[in-house]
């Protein structure tokens, strides 16, 4: 029965009663008595201490000893009674908001999370192995969780508002970070942090992973030494910038890198890389640097290598201009939903740069420029896979051929967790561009294209190889 059925069905006040009517019990949620306090605590701290909160020339060890000090002196004027656990979690939970990024700062310590969702207030998801799980991190409202997004894009120079109601941004440490915001998101605030690793990832990482084998991880080196152009597909959350980060790594320690990126995401660890990022309008919708506006000035930079983070628009056609006028070896991202449906993208992005190319032109170019593409999927254990290892043969009258050299084996099937049990295949055909390695002295053995021999222990031919 609701409460006002039950309201209606309560007995009338009469003259004995005193004129009062007897109310049935209602239960009444009441807010946490600790959240009511820390919210309290928070302004409080906020009122006293003011612009020494952002005060650039206190250390952040500086600053939270102070925060500490005088978070002690306000909860010595509060009457609320506090045990001590109580008051050691008030203390921690209000210098993470304060100094860090509230009750997310334990998920994004926590190396089992590999994404946080927060759709509102009072519903934060993230993703252990592959799964999504509802947390038990809550903010207090949803002007707690507007504080927590301000602080994050304001820390890289970005900013939200009503007039740019999202923003992607990244966080010190590399992780992605998406904010969209009312009007935009109906139902309030919503924050998306797909995390990276504090360490970059390996090849032999990728390949106990089971994203790679180890086949298919000693061709990829080869393939990034011998200067191929390799560009890696997928959809969103596939992996693809930690395998572009492996791929990378492939790159000879003397060879000067120029990397491009919307969000500065990749972990080189050669000596001589130029980082470049995007730029974003200032309020007066002014100042942007653009991702092609950084491919174009990269090829005076003198680079060996340019990596693009991901291509999306024009700079499309800067980056097969890029490949196709001596800066061999180039390496760069692309969303799409396998090797042929790269094509199509990369022709209708190219078509996006304003330039009236015939269709044929744009198909020659991307012919002559891609060399390798590498399918990576989301398979439905959560897993990430690399599913085609394809190479790009040229034109055959309108149409550019491909040939799979790596394929995933479904037909495996999966164990009793549900897991994907193949793995990568060779097809058995070898590359057209192996001459063009042999020239480099970079053999190609058979027995990496071989479908039924397990090269047990190839991994250790790339990690070990010296340049």
């Amino acid at each position: 029965m609701g409460l006002y059925e039950r309201l209606a069905a309560a007995p009338q006040a009469t003259e004995a009663d005193g004129g009062l009517a007897v109310i049935p019990d209602v239960t009444v949620v009441k807010e946490d008595p600790l959240a009511q306090l820390r919210r309290k605590t928070h302004h409080a701290l906020i009122q006293a201490m003011g612009p020494k909160l952002y005060d650039v020339s206190v250390t952040a060890t500086q600053l939270e000893g102070r925060v500490r000090q005088q978070l002690t002196e306000v909860l010595a004027e509060e009457q609320t009674p506090l045990s001590a656990a109580d008051r050691k979690r008030l203390i921690s939970e209000t210098i993470d908001d304060i100094l860090g990024y509230g009750p997310l700062e334990p998920l994004l310590h926590d190396d089992s999370v590999t994404e946080i969702m927060v759709n509102g207030p009072e519903s934060v998801f993230v993703e252990r192995d592959g799964r999504l799980v509802l947390s038990e991190a809550r903010f207090l409202d949803d002007g707690h969780l507007r504080r927590t997004i301000d602080k994050i894009v304001g820390q890289v120079g970005r900013r939200v508002d009503e007039s740019q109601p999202y923003v992607d941004a990244r966080l010190p440490d590399g992780s992605r970070v998406n904010a969209i915001i009312p009007p935009i998101a109906v139902d309030g605030a919503s924050l998306t942090i797909r995390k990276f690793a504090a360490e970059a990832y390996e090849v032999a990482d990728l390949v106990s992973f089971g994203t790679l084998d180890e086949r298919s991880a000693r061709f990829l080196d080869a393939c990034v030494l011998g200067r191929r152009n390799v560009l890696v597909s997928g959809g969103t959350g596939a992996g693809k910038t930690t395998t572009l980060n492996v791929l990378s790594s492939f790159i000879p320690h003397d060879e000067r890198i120029v990397t491009i990126e919307d969000a500065a995401e990749l972990q080189l660890q050669q000596p001589h890389v130029v980082r470049l990022e995007y730029r974003p309008p200032n309020i007066e919708g002014r100042g942007e640097v653009t991702i092609r506006n950084l491919v174009r000035n990269a090829l005076r930079m003198r680079p060996d290598r340019i990596i693009v983070g991901e291509v999306r628009g024009g700079e499309t056609l800067d980056m097969l201009q890029a490949m196709n006028t001596g800066h061999d070896g180039s390496l760069t991202t692309v969303h799409a939903n396998s090797p042929r449906d790269v094509l199509a993208r990369i022709e209708t992005m190219t078509l996006m740069a304003g330039v009236d190319l015939p269709v044929r032109a744009i198909r020659e170019q991307v012919a002559s420029a891609l060399d390798l593409v590498v399918q990576q999927t989301r398979l439905a254990d959560g897993s990430r896979r690399v599913t085609h290892i394809t190479e790009v043969l040229g034109m055959e009258g309108d149409v550019i051929v491909l040939q799979d050299l790596y394929t995933f084996d479904y037909t495996a099937g999966r164990d009793a967790s549900g897991r994907f049990l193949g793995r990568l295949q060779p097809t058995g055909i070898r590359p057209k561009f192996t001459e063009r390695l042999k020239e480099l002295s970079i053999e190609l053995p058979n027995e990496l294209f071989a479908p039924d021999h397990d090269a047990v222990g190839a991994v250790a031919g790339v990690k070990n190889r010296r340049r």
